[in-house]
């Protein structure tokens, strides 16, 4: 690693400068119509249907083709997409929402209710990642006429958290082509969305690029604006950079560049670097731990392997000002349920270690190793690499030899989360407004094998299950925080994954873009409203 801390703190200063002055191109008069926007595509996901898989990887892609049933607008509120409202019973255990009318699939078949309850029953309650613990107590919904749907639950479903949840975990599918084709995991139709979005898919080539046209009978008036996206796959980030420089592409989402190459371009007025538009998607790093390993199913071998990585060190001299130091699986974005530090946390502590280790019956051998692991990282960004390394580097001083493993988004998606072939893994964990929408997931067992971002560590906990579902079903806001604050305090002794390190990421995007960064979770939305500037 050749990144040093002088380089470190002059990337945070220059991306830091860029987001102090977001208006250079943020926004413009008279929007533009055609044009080509062309995206850096950093990690193919093997899935491009949002109904299926909950990933920015997914959504940058799948995103633009499929819609929600809700959406946020650009005070983070909830506005609708595909419903128009909704309302809850008071027990919290019915809510209604009436759709939007008018609306036609890409192949012309219209948008109703029986695509809001197939896709919620088949694919969001017993597939999506995130999507099937929160729905866990979903019965049924019903579709008394084809503009509304009725979800029906066993227990109460909060109405603030199911609306927090569903710019995610909404993303409707069409019924027609899904129900009795077969596996739905396996339907062609995922790596060829069909949608009612502002987009339509055109071409996949796999390791090349994906294509999706203009709409023209998309139900917004007027928009789209652009008449393609086009999404080119490069997992080189010198190349993608060189790409952007080069005006080839005009937009790299969630950090895919390298530390330097931001800090670089921050400094460029034909660029915006900035964190704007990312709020919605807060993010940590994470070290994630295999339980099916002897010795990483023993509480103190996991404790020690924490206290050996000194975070405050590695924040400092290789990301900067836009990370801190975590504190668990809630970040301090989280103004309605961070419950602070005051829980159990894991300061950097060699000795502490080394001890924890010789208590856990794991002595140096031959060379001073104890034992070895291997060490899966995601591919999504510089970072993860960096921690990786470091993570590596820092157990091997208490004699834990590492072994990094490293694959493509597809490829570690697959060993880890449905293989389960790795000791240790490391990725972002994604927050999502809500502990309920994607962070509890990480930590409730019966997640089915193979979904994403979910407990696949081999791990089951009852206490921490019945606090899961108990504060997702708790209506009253004071109870469901205090709920929270137990389940962060369980999840940090129990340490089934540690969560460091908090950051919000970083876009690079060409000034000709307009109407860009403009809701909390813009790179996973439509753009229906993005255009370029001449």
């Amino acid at each position: 690693m050749d990144f040093t801390r002088r380089a470190a703190l002059m990337t945070s200063a220059a991306i830091a400068s860029s987001v102090l002055f977001p208006e250079r191109s943020f926004a413009q008069a008279t929007p533009r119509r055609g044009g080509v926007f062309t995206v850096h595509y950093a990690a193919e996901q093997r899935q491009l249907n949002p109904s299926l898989q909950a990933s920015t990887g997914v959504y940058i892609i799948g995103g633009k083709i499929q819609e929600p049933l809700v959406d946020l607008d650009a005070e983070g509120r909830t506005v609708g997409v595909l419903a128009e409202s909704w309302e809850a019973a008071p027990d919290g255990k019915t809510i209604t929402f009436k759709l939007r009318q008018g609306v036609t699939w890409h192949d012309g078949k219209p948008f109703t209710s029986a695509d809001v309850a197939f896709t919620a029953m088949e694919m969001w309650k017993k597939i999506l990642n995130y999507g099937s613990t929160l729905q866990l107590f979903l019965n049924a919904v019903d579709t008394p006429d084809p503009h509304t749907a009725v979800f029906r639950y066993e227990r109460p479903m909060p109405l603030n958290l199911l609306l927090r949840a569903l710019p995610d975990l909404g993303y409707v599918s069409p019924k027609h082509l899904y129900e009795n084709a077969g596996d739905i995991r396996q339907n062609p139709v995922n790596l060829a969305p069909v949608g009612t979005g502002p987009f339509k898919f055109v071409q996949y080539e796999r390791g090349q690029h994906i294509i999706a046209e203009r709409n023209p009978n998309y139900w917004r008036p007027n928009a789209p604006y652009l008449d393609r996206i086009v999404w080119r796959v490069i997992t080189d980030r010198a190349a993608a950079a060189a790409q952007l420089e080069a005006g080839q592409i005009h937009y790299s989402p969630f950090s895919a560049l390298s530390i330097s190459d931001m800090a670089r371009l921050g400094k460029d007025p034909r660029f915006i670097v900035s964190t704007k538009g990312n709020e919605g998607n807060a993010r940590t790093n994470t070290l994630e731990f295999n339980f099916r390993r002897k010795e990483l199913s023993d509480i103190k071998v996991r404790q020690a392997l924490a206290h050996a990585i000194n975070v405050p060190f590695f924040i400092e001299n290789f990301l900067g000002t836009f990370a801190k130091l975590g504190t668990g699986p809630i970040p301090s974005v989280s103004t309605d349920f961070y419950p602070g530090a005051d829980t159990p946390q894991y300061p950097y502590d060699k000795a502490k270690a080394i001890r924890l280790l010789d208590e856990a019956g794991y002595k140096p051998g031959a060379g001073g190793t104890r034992f070895s692991l291997r060490l899966l990282p995601a591919p999504w960004g510089e970072d993860v690499s960096l921690w990786a390394t470091f993570i590596q580097q820092s157990l091997s001083e208490v004699g834990v030899r590492v072994d990094i493993v490293r694959n493509d988004g597809g490829g570690f998606l697959k060993q880890v989360y449905d293989d389960h072939a790795f000791d240790l893994a490391t990725g972002w964990h994604q927050y999502r407004n809500d502990p309920a929408v994607s962070t509890t997931v990480w930590y409730r067992s019966g997640q089915p094998k193979g979904a994403p971002w979910t407990n696949q560590w081999g791990w089951t906990d009852p206490v921490i299950d019945k606090i899961i579902d108990d504060a997702a079903t708790e209506v009253d806001p004071v109870k469901r925080k205090a709920l929270y604050a137990d389940f962060v305090r369980r999840a940090n002794g129990e340490l089934p994954i540690w969560m460091p390190i908090e950051q919000i990421f970083v876009t690079v995007i060409n000034a000709k873009a307009r109407n860009h960064s403009n809701t909390p979770r813009w790179g996973s939305s439509s753009w229906h409203d993005l255009w370029l500037a001449e």
